[in-house]
């Protein structure tokens, strides 16, 4: 991730390999005028162009963005990470996107941590004639904003890169390759990303069993892998607030028994996101020092088919007492959820929120960019959405309609009925049926199916594969609840 600095220097002065600078207007356009006529720059929405300087500043080259006449801290974040990505030789740049107060000089940080991500850990580093070249990785990047020498702009840099961190790590997790991310090893990543932040307990199979969380246990039992689940515990003594996160880590989802297509499965090692996000978020908040006491578990599993596997009409107990009639082993992740949620109760928080890629039915209903809020409160739902807008996360509230209620406790057989009998409201039924566990708590989901993987091309600060959602989502909503 590349170093972000201040400077209070003029665009044109600026040394770097690149200077990214935003247009709003004529006053823009002039240093540069000629060059961008001749590109055919006219401003409009997300248009960038990059042309070399030929001494009109000290950079080498420059690269062109459009911007609003009034940007937001959105704008200004998508706007770095277009210039960054744009840049893409570049090792340094020099970024002049006018912002306008800390808080955008923030967003521009984060565009630019966010937008410099690659994955490229499976390339082969071959040498030698004929060898591919490796593009070289931008290593600073110097903002250049009036505000530069206030401490306040210091500190929203110093937090942007925290964020951005979690956000990266929580993509690393998410693009590697399901053989090198069981149960047990991400359990492993966890608590080395942890270090000394936060505590970390780990249970595996037996203490699963203890504990009496069948659902974890009862996805996780059809593979040689077997399931853990990774509490995480941020306690300050300053406290203003308790909040539980609840994460979804299905390392790799087959489908179990119920088995997916090979098209449906080819993506599956994305199913962990969800964990992948509420860890990485803890860890953030921790290093933050925010005074908000985090209690975090993933639930971790693989769902695979096998002699050993839950088989449809399988009944299990959960760890509150519950018993679910399991109708199809491909809606597992409201199973491992169902165990998390229950132990996020008993920790007695102020409010819970639990992130997952749930249902391929949210992805129907709200695209490929944007995350479903489902919840049991309408204040904190609100609460919720809001802070996402503010970390520029697409997030749209969705109703658990009061007919789902019947649907879920439906079995002939036990409390509860794990699948929807009916082909549509999926994600509506799969929130009723997470709400069975978190009782009279203030409870958010968000179900982050359609937005935590993009398989087309990058775009703004969002890369190929996995793109870490959610994380800045949880990180606002502790920055909120820790000023109130």
């Amino acid at each position: 991730m590349p170093t972000v600095s201040l400077s209070t220097a003029k665009p044109i002065t600026a040394r770097a390999d690149a200077l990214i600078i935003g247009i709003r207007g004529d006053e823009d356009r002039e240093e540069f005028a000629a060059a961008l006529d001749v590109l055919g720059f006219t401003g409009e929405k997300d248009q960038v162009v990059a042309f070399p300087s030929n001494g009109k500043a000290k950079a080498e080259l420059v690269v062109a963005v459009a911007l609003p006449d009034e940007p937001n801290a959105e704008d200004l974040r998508r706007a770095a990470a277009r210039g960054v990505r744009a840049a893409k030789n570049a090792t340094s740049i020099a970024v002049a996107l006018h912002p306008a107060g800390v808080d955008e000089v923030e967003a521009i940080a984060e565009g630019i941590a966010l937008g410099a991500y690659k994955y490229d850990v499976y390339k082969s580093k071959k040498k030698g004639k004929g060898a591919k070249k490796p593009e070289p990785k931008l290593s600073s990047a110097t903002i250049l904003s009036a505000f530069a020498r206030q401490t306040t702009a210091t500190n929203a840099v110093e937090r942007a890169a925290t964020v951005s961190e979690a956000v990266n790590i929580a993509r690393d997790w998410v693009n590697t390759p399901p053989a090198d991310l069981r149960p047990s090893s991400f359990a492993e990543a966890i608590t080395t990303h942890a270090g000394t932040a936060v505590r970390v307990s780990v249970w595996d199979e037996r203490r699963l069993a203890k504990e009496r969380c069948g659902g974890i246990l009862g996805v996780g039992q059809g593979s040689d892998s077997p399931p853990r689940l990774v509490k995480l515990t941020y306690a300050p003594e300053n406290a203003v607030a308790h909040l539980a996160l609840v994460g979804k880590g299905i390392t790799f989802d087959s489908g179990g028994l119920s088995i997916k297509s090979g098209t449906g499965m080819s993506t599956m090692k994305l199913d962990m996101a969800g964990a992948a996000a509420v860890v990485a978020a803890t860890v953030a908040i921790a290093k933050l020092g925010l005074p908000i006491k985090i209690t975090t578990f993933a639930c971790l599993a693989e769902n695979m088919p096998s002699g050993s596997a839950t088989r449809p009409g399988d009944v299990l107990t959960m760890r509150n007492g519950s018993t679910v009639e399991v109708l199809n082993t491909d809606a597992e992740g409201r199973l491992v959820l169902g165990d998390g949620l229950a132990l996020a109760a008993e920790a007695k928080p102020d409010h819970i929120v639990d992130v997952a890629t749930l249902t391929g039915a949210c992805v129907v209903a709200l695209g490929e960019r944007t995350s479903g809020m489902l919840g049991n409160d309408y204040d904190f739902g609100k609460r919720v959405l809001a802070n996402a807008k503010d970390a520029g996360e697409s997030m749209w509230p969705l109703p658990i309609a009061e007919e789902m209620k019947a649907l879920v406790t439906s079995s002939k057989i036990a409390d509860l009925r794990q699948h929807n009998p009916k082909p549509y409201g999926g994600t509506l039924f799969a929130a009723a049926f997470l709400r069975e566990f978190v009782g009279e708590i203030p409870w958010a989901h968000l179900d982050i199916a359609g937005p935590s993987f993009n398989e087309g091309s990058p775009f703004d600060y969002t890369p190929v594969g996995g793109t870490g959602t959610g994380v800045r989502t949880i990180v606002k909503l502790a920055l909120d609840m820790s000023s109130k």
